[in-house]
């Protein structure tokens, strides 16, 4: 029995809460795995797991083992990423999950500088606006917008984007420009929906001038749930759009896009990398997670500096 792989395998066997998920994530079969925790707890001659036909919890000893196990392993980890080879040239796989607009106009175009500084990093990026379970999906880390309400994650604040609100003319010419946020509420008027993961429904936007504050949750017709699909929503004339500035720049320059309420403010969208807590950072995410960072300073500052 390798120990450390047996750890590994308790380990993900314990966040996952599935034998069949953990053997998933670390690519063996899960007769490997059940073999491996088997093989453990007889060397330590304790039960680590209580095992039923649908859950596996863990005990007592085993969860005191566990914080154990992720510390040793994260050690080990510091350990071979401490070398100056291995700091020097981060290499292997790194998943990642992304939001569209944000991989599409900002990530992907700028994907050539990341590869020729780190040419051994492959990357495999999940695009998309919907949850991602890093645990069962085995993804190493998620970039996000929006407070993050997982307090199972840890976060790395990358910056933030200003959001104001924009219409096609197509729709102002059908529907009139409003004067004040409040008009978005009207029979007239529709906004396009935003449909949030962690909420499953369109929530109101909440916004300010000279101490006054609202919040304007208008009608839809159509409610999405990817950036992509959101914009080309409000490009159609579908009704008004909440953006970041980085989304509606290009079709600000064309004409396509109309700003509204210029005297009206919103506070700005925070954007992490998260990533989680028992995962040990590793060289290729850390140098992933910086180079993110300085894309937003770059591309998507605030108000546009």
């Amino acid at each position: 029995m390798d120990r450390f792989d047996a750890m590994k395998a308790f380990a993900r066997v314990v966040e996952t809460g599935s034998f069949t998920k953990a053997a998933n994530t670390l690519h063996m079969s899960k007769t490997s795995v059940t073999h491996l925790v088997q093989q453990l707890e007889a060397r330590l001659r304790v039960r680590l797991l209580n095992r039923t036909t649908r859950k596996v919890r863990v005990t007592a000893d085993g969860a005191a083992y566990y914080e154990r196990v992720v510390r040793l392993l994260a050690d080990l980890d510091d350990a071979e990423t401490s070398l100056s080879s291995a700091a020097a040239a981060p290499r292997g796989r790194l998943r990642v999950d992304v939001p569209s607009p944000f991989a599409r106009l900002i990530l992907i175009p700028a994907l050539p500088d990341f590869h020729a500084r780190y040419p051994d990093i492959q990357l495999d990026m999940g695009v998309s606006d919907r949850r991602v379970d890093l645990i069962d999906e085995n993804v190493d880390g998620v970039v996000r917008g929006g407070e993050l309400t997982d307090q199972s994650l840890v976060a790395r604040h990358i910056g933030d984007l200003r959001l104001r609100v924009y219409a096609a003319p197509s729709y102002l010419a059908r529907a009139g420009m409003p004067q004040h946020p409040h008009e978005l509420e009207a029979e007239h008027h529709r906004i396009v929906g935003f449909l949030w993961a962690r909420a499953g429904r369109v929530p109101p936007y909440a916004m300010h001038r000279d101490g006054e504050r609202l919040n304007v949750l208008g009608r839809y017709v159509l409610a999405v749930d990817d950036g992509n699909a959101y914009l080309a929503a409000g490009l159609a004339g579908l009704g008004a759009l909440w953006l970041p500035d980085y989304m509606a720049a290009p079709h600000l320059a064309t004409g396509e896009l109309v700003p509204l309420f210029d005297d009206w403010q919103l506070d700005p969208m925070p954007m992490y990398v998260a990533y989680r807590p028992n995962r040990h950072i590793s060289a290729t995410l850390r140098v992933f997670i910086d180079w993110v960072a300085g894309l937003m300073a770059e591309q998507a500052p605030v108000g546009g500096r």
